[in-house]
């Protein structure tokens, strides 16, 4: 195990350079993200025969992404950035990538963001186009949650979002400190566990939304019991008992509505 131990020292996280610009594994890690997210998303469509125009789900992908990386970038803004009011007044700064004329890229995306602007995305692109948003959110997470598993090895490529302190023989060491390789927990609980439940019951469901709500309340408990695992946030810390983080309270508040939203939908099914 001291290989995996101590796999941080040996492994550099730029995969290669273009002239002065490194190009990350992380970077790799999300493009791999978005394309397996395509690829599973169309396999669905073409095998179980969904009723869709390609013309139009490519369409869709466009705005799906835009909406992803905007509500990536202002949700860790909004939820986890201690420089919130900054950004606010300074709103061109957002997307810089040079800082002091310097290419740093661009650094901070909340899940929890990025999937808020997948909605609202999407909420836009069915009214524009007269498709049902459910049926289109049925479709895209279960490739959502395949392309997370690509999302979250990106993380533990570029040695962010780390464990907590642990003395299990499969920890790391991240800073000469023994921790939880919670990106990997993340990825396969969050990830690989959630995709093989959603393609397992996809023909079985009752009502279009039904898998995008299921795929809420599934990635909410996944991320709460990840969060057990995860160093919090440096600049925030636990919000209440030395227990709770920003992730728990978010994907707490996922939890319920998407449970109120299944209710509302089985309530309403039973009235018709």
């Amino acid at each position: 195990m001291e290989f995996w131990q101590n796999i941080y020292s040996q492994f550099d996280p730029i995969a290669f350079n273009l002239g002065s610009i490194a190009v990350h594994w992380y970077g790799i890690m999300y493009a791999l993200a978005l394309l397996s997210a395509i690829f599973v998303a169309k396999w669905l469509i073409k095998y179980d025969k969904i009723p869709i125009s390609n013309d139009l789900f490519d369409s869709y992908i466009w705005w799906a992404e835009i909406g992803v990386i905007l509500g990536a970038r202002l949700g860790y803004i909004l939820f986890y950035d201690p420089n919130t009011m900054y950004y606010i007044s300074h709103p061109w700064q957002i997307f810089n990538p040079f800082v002091n004329g310097e290419y740093t890229g661009i650094s901070g995306m909340s899940y929890h963001g990025a999937f808020i602007g997948f909605l609202i995305a999407s909420i836009l692109f069915c009214r524009k186009n007269k498709v049902s948003f459910w049926f289109l959110a049925d479709i895209s997470v279960i490739g959502i949650s395949a392309g997370y598993v690509f999302g979250r090895i990106g993380n533990f490529f570029n040695q962010e979002l780390v464990g907590r302190e642990t003395d299990l023989p499969w920890g790391i060491y991240v800073d000469n400190v023994l921790r939880h390789p919670s990106q990997l927990y993340e990825a396969f609980l969050e990830g690989v566990l959630i995709f093989i439940i959603l393609f397992a019951i996809r023909k079985r469901k009752s009502f279009d939304g039904q898998l995008a709500i299921f795929y809420g309340i599934l990635y909410s408990i996944a991320r709460i019991t990840a969060e057990f695992f995860r160093e919090p946030d440096i600049q925030l810390g636990f919000l209440y008992g030395g227990w709770l983080t920003m992730g728990m309270l978010i994907s707490g508040i996922f939890a319920i509505l998407s449970i109120v939203m299944l209710f509302v939908i089985n309530k309403n099914k039973k009235t018709i």
